[in-house]
């Protein structure tokens, strides 16, 4: 969701940049930040959103990640150093290359050629309506998560109860404690009632 909706403001704007100055050329673009103010605000905000700014759905998502991988039993802790040192390197770059895409745009000495044989106008009404309706969503999801995660807590969950029990039932490995009660509502025909766990021991099921 999140980024669907960042991808798209920075999609939109792209399109909109280039219907002014008619290149993609980054260097080719200096300096047009005095003519273009309410698009640069515009291109600011969706940029700090990309780079998961706090606030911003962008860092919900990659703290959502970065904590469900790992604290996940699923893989070693070596696999998870490794994979999580390798996602932070992207976390680094990422403010690199957007800061610099917008100081290369907006910033720096004005390109004299463009500024002669293009009509660089700001940002319209219709433009920052559009920016805006998908900015709304992004604060929000960012401020407060559970306007998307209750959407789909209740699904995952049901879909995690059956695969644990699928497993169960095929390979006989437990992923931590299967209640009996749980395990036959899911899949009575194939998992054989186990017998009750005393609330006070550490056992395991076998």
């Amino acid at each position: 969701i999140s980024h669907g909706l960042i991808g798209a403001s920075l999609f939109f704007l792209v399109g909109a940049t280039y219907d002014r100055t008619h290149t993609l050329m980054l260097d080719e673009m200096g300096g047009v930040g005095q003519q273009m103010r309410k698009m640069f605000a515009l291109w600011t905000t969706c940029s700090l959103a990309s780079l998961a700014l706090p606030g911003m759905s962008g860092f919900v998502a990659e703290l959502m990640v970065f904590v469900g991988f790992a604290t996940s039993d699923a893989y070693s802790l070596v696999f998870r150093v490794v994979i999580v040192s390798m996602a932070a390197v992207g976390v680094i770059l990422t403010p690199v290359y957007l800061l610099s895409m917008l100081r290369e745009i907006f910033f720096g000495q004005e390109n004299r050629s463009l500024l002669e044989h293009n009509r660089l106008r700001d940002a319209e009404p219709r433009e920052i309506y559009i920016i805006s309706c998908l900015l709304v969503p992004i604060i929000s999801i960012g401020l407060y998560p559970r306007l998307t995660t209750e959407t789909y807590r209740a699904s995952i969950e049901t879909l995690v109860q059956q695969n644990r029990s699928a497993l169960v039932a095929s390979t006989g490995i437990h992923w931590g404690r299967v209640p009996p009660a749980l395990a036959t509502a899911v899949l009575p025909d194939q998992i054989p009632s186990l017998p009750p766990l005393d609330p006070g021991s550490r056992q395991a099921y076998p």
